[in-house]
């Protein structure tokens, strides 16, 4: 078995602070969970303990917890123990900035300068470009894959990683074998083993056994909830990205996760491709293009993406987006009825209404905004938060007293 010894002080000194850095990105916005207070309490301790045991080779991903969540969709979800979502970190920011040089520009998910709302504007942008500002016809396809993250084959999936580390060995500054394990154990772990089991069996009624990694095909299935499942599933796909804008010649394509669109003036052309994406995800990449998900329309029918109805000369919030936003505040209105909102529910009740806000105030949804919380938000929380921004944020008043003392 290797040994950390095998390491020079340097190495070893790099790792370590690595290890802090990655800790520090992790506890992000998950500060006051309990598993991350449980290891900031021996924070160094607990550090240096994950220290030996990944340069011994000798690290193990702890049980994960397996839950359901309903919004925005109904979801399959495997929460890493604290400590390993450190090392997920730790993984991330070794090897994401190789791959970041490789993603086209239109890969929205989990990227910096990214996400949803850079996708939206995006698409909007494409589908003014190819219609010339809405005055020559062009059509939208569409597509999404079934079951992605269960489908996911992780060898294949390793060795796309692994042989693009082996290319750019000469511009990266850590042990490559050493990450290299890393990500094997990562990769290859079955979250489903010895895993905790939050709520009942009931949750599971009605999700698709295609969304479950309880049913995946063998060596197949990454959990959703973990950063390195995000990056790995656009690692994944980023051949099939080049393939259709460069072999197929689609000029104006995006895609968020498994969600892609493609837009063409010919309709025809574009009718033609789905055969041709359907072989390509089943031969190269073991995928299967959903049938009951092919979208295809004239642009002026409109777009459903990302949580908004792109249309010409304006965006919408989609109907279900601003359902889920009105469950939320309910759901959060019976916890402040029922008993005084502990520190963790307040926490949760920022991080749900401030990231519909950030969903909602980049359109024109000022009236809708104010209305929904001014008129349905329990009055019991107005003690402890207030808005900023123009209805675009809450922030807890304690934090405020708090920061002025």
């Amino acid at each position: 078995m290797l040994q950390s010894n095998l390491f020079s002080e340097i190495d070893k000194e790099k790792i370590i602070l690595d290890l802090f850095q990655a800790y520090f990105d992790a506890r992000k916005n998950k500060r006051n969970t309990i598993n991350a207070l449980l290891f900031e309490k021996h924070l160094e301790s607990n550090v240096f303990a994950l220290f030996d045991e990944i340069t011994n080779y000798q690290y193990k991903p702890k049980p994960s917890i397996c839950f359901i969540v309903d919004k925005p969709v109904k979801r399959e979800i495997f929460a890493a123990d604290f400590r390993d979502r450190v090392i997920h970190h730790l993984i991330y920011n070794y090897i994401s900035p190789l791959f970041e040089t490789v993603f086209i520009n239109d890969c929205y998910s989990c990227r910096k300068g990214k996400g949803t709302h850079y996708g939206i504007k995006r698409i909007d942008h494409f589908i003014r470009s190819c219609s010339r500002n809405y005055s020559l016809d062009c059509y939208i396809l569409k597509l999404d894959i079934k079951g992605y993250f269960m489908s996911i084959d992780k060898i294949l999936l390793y060795d796309k990683i692994k042989e693009h580390l082996k290319m750019k060995r000469h511009k990266i500054d850590f042990d490559l074998p050493f990450v290299i394990y890393l990500l094997e154990q990562t990769i290859f772990n079955d979250p489903k083993e010895n895993c905790i089991i939050k709520g009942r069996k009931s949750d599971w009624t009605n999700l698709p056994k295609t969304k479950s990694l309880f049913y995946a095909r063998k060596d197949c299935g990454l959990p959703i909830g973990n950063l390195t499942s995000q990056l790995f599933a656009n690692i994944y796909l980023n051949d099939f990205d080049h393939w259709v804008k460069s072999n197929l010649e689609i000029k104006y394509y995006g895609r968020y996760v498994d969600d892609f669109v493609l837009i063409h003036p010919d309709k025809d052309y574009l009718k033609d491709c789905i055969p041709l994406i359907k072989n390509y995800l089943s031969e190269k990449i073991r995928l299967t293009l959903h049938p009951d998900k092919i979208y295809f329309q004239h642009f002026a029918k409109g777009l459903r993406y990302l949580g908004t109805v792109i249309k010409p000369h304006r965006i919408y919030i989609a109907s279900q987006t601003k359902g889920n936003y009105y469950e939320a505040i309910e759901q959060h209105n019976k916890i402040a009825r029922d008993h005084k909102p502990t520190h963790e529910e307040q926490s949760a009740f920022l991080d749900t209404m401030n990231s519909y806000l950030g969903i909602l105030k980049h359109y024109k949804t000022y009236k809708h905004r104010k209305s929904m919380l001014f008129k349905n938000l329990s009055a019991w929380w107005w003690n402890y938060v207030y808005l900023t921004g123009g209805i675009a944020k809450f922030v807890l008043k304690r934090k405020r007293l708090k920061n002025c003392m």
